[in-house]
């Protein structure tokens, strides 16, 4: 099983490599490709020292799975020339997520919509990972009409860049900007571009690719983006309404007994979810569990997940694993 990870070097590539290390991905040659300026430089996986090789000499090498975390320029040029040679490409950026015949994959909520002619496999954005891997056990249950988020997501959403703007703000230093204003001490409610409906980028992927992954275009959907200065990972205030009545006791065994969902809910010992217990964690945690009092049949709660893990490197190496255990990739 050769396995190439595309863009070995940045953040995310970095924490593929880490996670596929730590589940003990079953591969048997590692190919880690970059840009051009990387080439030739090392990385290290299980105790071993591997070359930066260049995309071209990684096609050739024709390598049965590509995780790709490259941005989406480079996945757009490069991904069908690594599915013409066979290769099943999952893809991080946002490049191929809502193009109609490419599969958008949370392995806990619709891995099996993959089949044997998905070259182009594409990975959700972070923010959404997490919050339809909480959806999904309750739309099936209770049917969601209608869902509002407010998230706070982490500087590491954006990048080293942005990190270091964090940290050498924080120490008074000097710095290169990632984002157009101050980021520490502060709240930027801004997550990538504007659109024309004055909708940033990021709240308009959340809306879209939420109902492509629960396959459910009559979910109606609102976002509010908002980056804070925390790293660690994503939080999300998420607001539901159902068609069908609940019992929140009953919600809470459901999720607590959902794959990959860890249930953190007690406000008597002030147990809930935050950034700062799910960094480096693979599961989504959810809490702050309650009805809505101000409408029927809604519910509010408070869900986090390590947005470089859950949110990007272990949702694409939890893809390779489903297509290998089923017999996708052979």
């Amino acid at each position: 099983m050769k396995i190439a990870v595309v863009g070995a070097t940045g953040l995310v590539g970095t924490m593929m490599l880490k996670v596929l290390e730590e589940r003990n991905f079953p591969l048997t040659e590692l190919i880690p490709v970059a840009s051009e300026k990387s080439v030739g430089k090392e990385i290290e996986y299980k105790g071993k020292k591997y070359k930066v090789v260049s995309m071209d000499d990684a096609i050739a090498m024709r390598p049965d799975i590509a995780l790709f975390s490259a941005g989406g320029t480079t996945s757009l040029k490069e991904a069908p020339r690594f599915a013409e040679v066979g290769t099943v490409v999952i893809d991080n950026s946002s490049a191929w997520r809502m193009e109609p015949n490419i599969p958008l994959v949370v392995p806990e909520v619709n891995a099996s919509v993959l089949t044997k002619n998905d070259k182009i496999i594409a990975n959700p954005n972070c923010s959404t990972i997490q919050m339809v891997v909480v959806l999904k056990p309750l739309h099936e249950k209770y049917k969601i009409k209608r869902v509002v988020v407010s998230t706070y997501q982490s500087v590491t959403g954006t990048g080293v860049k942005a990190v270091d703007q964090l940290m050498n703000e924080r120490k008074g230093v000097a710095t290169e900007m990632a984002y157009p204003y101050t980021i520490d001490l502060n709240v930027i409610p801004q997550i990538d571009v504007f659109t024309e409906n004055d909708y940033t980028k990021e709240e308009m992927k959340m809306i879209n690719e939420t109902k492509k992954i629960m396959g459910d275009d009559a979910i109606r959907l609102t976002a509010t983006t908002v980056r804070i200065p925390v790293m660690g990972g994503h939080s999300e205030s998420v607001n539901i309404e159902f068609e069908n009545e609940f019992d929140v006791n009953e919600i809470k065994t459901l999720l607590a007994n959902s794959d990959g969902i860890v249930l953190q809910d007690d406000p008597s010992t002030l147990l809930y979810p935050m950034p700062l217990t799910a960094h480096n964690k693979d599961a989504v945690f959810v809490g702050r569990i309650r009805r809505d009092e101000s409408q029927d049949k809604s519910l509010n709660l408070w869900v986090v997940s390590d947005n470089l893990r859950k949110g990007a490197a272990t949702n694409a190496v939890q893809i390779a694993e489903y297509l290998i255990k089923n017999n996708i990739v052979a």
